[in-house]
């Protein structure tokens, strides 16, 4: 679990303090963005930026990812010194023909993640998601992928709509979207990560954002500014009740049903959740009250 990744341009003059924990300590991990996020005209910056910033990262334990604007991109970087300290590249706008490109470019020699965008317009078609998970499967890439990210804006671009300031993604057609792709994805071992959160003055609302998430399987958000990481993870911690919960369910001589509180639980059908509770209380914590 990468928890709330910070977005950064790869442009930023600060980029060195960032990935090196000098600037904002707290952060869980870093995707350095060449794509969206930069005009065309600050790419050569933002990669003479990543050419200086590489072999400073050999020390660095903080996971950062790079997202390359093309597969041409992602060729210059492969040739960089230093580009085996990160942890691996986020692919953009990948379907079934869009991730062949970056394959002919990408080598797996220093063992890189991946992590592919789901934001095209095939997001939309529940049959070719199912082509895609397949063709993941079959080449040998699941290992290599921690999540696969939604990419959101791109989606509702594609519909011509950007959420209103008082919504959640969850307001909009993504719903149904946001759905289908954690229906195809999550039952062949694959997590998603949830789209990011474009406003920075309503903090209530991506709250609710994110426990909308969190009831869709998704742990992990992508953070466009450093103040939207704590409200976003304070939301993955656990509370006391779900904490005893999981460890009942979890327990050897749990009985196959039992009542924890007032809750049912059947370890045989709860066992997965329990897992994930577990695993979120070690990363983010664990709070007397639910979030």
């Amino acid at each position: 679990m990468l928890g709330a990744s910070l977005y950064v341009p790869a442009n930023r003059p600060d980029l060195a303090d960032i990935a090196n924990r000098k600037k904002y300590p707290w952060v869980r991990s870093l995707v350095l963005c060449t794509e969206d996020a930069l005009h065309e005209r600050d790419v050569e910056q933002a990669l003479l930026n990543l050419a200086a910033l590489l072999p400073t990262l050999a020390i660095s334990t903080l996971p950062c990812f790079i997202r390359p604007r093309n597969s041409g991109v992602l060729k210059r970087l492969l040739s960089m010194e230093g580009i085996q300290y990160i942890h691996g590249f986020v692919l953009p706008k990948i379907g079934l023909h869009t991730l062949n490109d970056w394959l002919r470019v990408w080598d797996d020699r220093y063992n890189h993640y991946l992590m592919p965008i789901l934001e095209t317009a095939e997001a939309f078609d529940r049959g070719k998601m199912e082509l895609l998970r397949d063709y993941l499967d079959d080449s040998g890439l699941r290992s290599r992928i921690p999540c696969l990210r939604i990419g959101g804006n791109d989606l509702l671009n594609l519909l011509g709509i950007r959420r209103a300031r008082g919504a959640t993604i969850y307001d909009t057609p993504l719903r149904n979207v946001i759905a289908d792709l954690v229906c195809t994805f999550y039952p062949a071992g694959y997590q998603l990560s949830a789209p990011v959160f474009e406003y920075l003055d309503t903090p209530n609302v991506l709250k609710r954002e994110v426990k909308a998430d969190l009831q869709h399987g998704l742990v992990g958000k992508t953070a466009i500014h450093p103040t939207q990481i704590p409200v976003i993870e304070s939301c993955y911690q656990i509370g006391r009740e779900d904490y005893n919960m999981a460890v009942a369910i979890l327990d050897d001589n749990a009985a196959a049903v039992f009542k924890q509180g007032e809750s049912f639980c059947e370890p045989a059908t709860h066992r997965h959740w329990a897992t994930g509770v577990l695993e979120r209380v070690q990363l983010f914590g664990l709070v007397e009250s639910g979030p």
